[in-house]
């Protein structure tokens, strides 16, 4: 989804943090807090966090865990000041599967056996990509990463399953060898692209149109990059149903204290 609001400039994840729980940020965080970890997020209760810490060992390039709360505990050890009811700029709320609302605060929805799941994301290593000369085309246009489902099953894990999302970052091919090389030392935020060229071969009819965020133009001297995403458990919500869940909504993170190494 894209914002009007202007995009504030060399923020520390703590003020991001700030922006959103004052009400004061409520779109996508690409750009934010140069050198400090973004982090997707998943919450469930607590009955159903074992199945999910499952999926995530077994598919660790769309879902690299860096942090896992005790139930009930909204202060994250990656960032111990903070409260994950309201410090993202924006939740989405699934009930049995289904999305029913995309609110700024999950305060009055909060339960003391809900176990929050962070997870790595590729808005981290896109300031090491901007520093080598890299252009980000959704940084470029101000707009959110575009999104997509893929023909790729995940490894399933109890209750959870289902497609392998994918982000997308045109490049030119030189840019691309590049963009692999700098990504893939980033482990904790998904590591290296999982496909170049062809969206189709892993089942994407039209590149134009994302299932989540802003579509962004491919140019002719330019290929599709696509990398692991953590929008991965949204799509294996889905699936799974759970009475109750909490998600960041897509490109609206969660900023960590970390600083991204290389």
């Amino acid at each position: 989804m894209r914002t009007d609001q202007p995009m504030p400039q060399f923020m520390t994840g703590a003020d991001v943090r700030l922006a959103c729980r004052t009400g004061d940020w409520t779109g996508p965080t690409a750009g934010f807090a140069p050198g400090y970890a973004q982090a997707n997020l998943v919450i469930l209760p607590r009955d159903w966090a074992t199945d999910f810490l499952l999926f995530c060992q077994r598919n660790p390039r769309p879902c690299p865990l860096i942090a896992v709360t005790e139930p009930g505990r909204w202060q994250p050890i990656v960032a111990p000041d903070a409260d994950l009811r309201t410090d993202l700029p924006k939740y989405r709320v699934w009930r049995d599967g289904e999305l029913v609302d995309e609110p700024t605060s999950i305060t009055d929805l909060w339960q003391d056996d809900f176990v929050s799941f962070l997870i790595g994301c590729s808005f981290t290593f896109e300031a090491a990509l901007l520093k080598a000369g890299v252009p980000v085309r959704h940084i470029e246009l101000g707009c959110n990463v575009p999104m997509f489902r893929t023909n790729i099953p995940c490894v399933s894990a109890g209750r959870f399953s289902g497609p392998l999302v994918v982000s997308m970052r045109p490049l030119k091919p030189a840019d691309a060898d590049l963009a692999i090389k700098i990504s893939a030392r980033f482990g904790e935020s998904h590591g290296a692209p999982v496909h170049l060229g062809d969206p189709r071969q892993i089942g994407i009819a039209d590149i134009n149109c994302p299932d989540y965020g802003d579509a962004v133009p491919v140019y002719p001297d330019e290929q599709p990059v696509f990398w692991a995403c953590g929008v991965t458990p949204q799509a294996a919500l889905l699936q799974a149903k759970p009475p109750l869940a909490i998600t960041h909504a897509p490109g609206c993170m969660f900023l960590t204290d970390l600083i991204s190494v290389e």
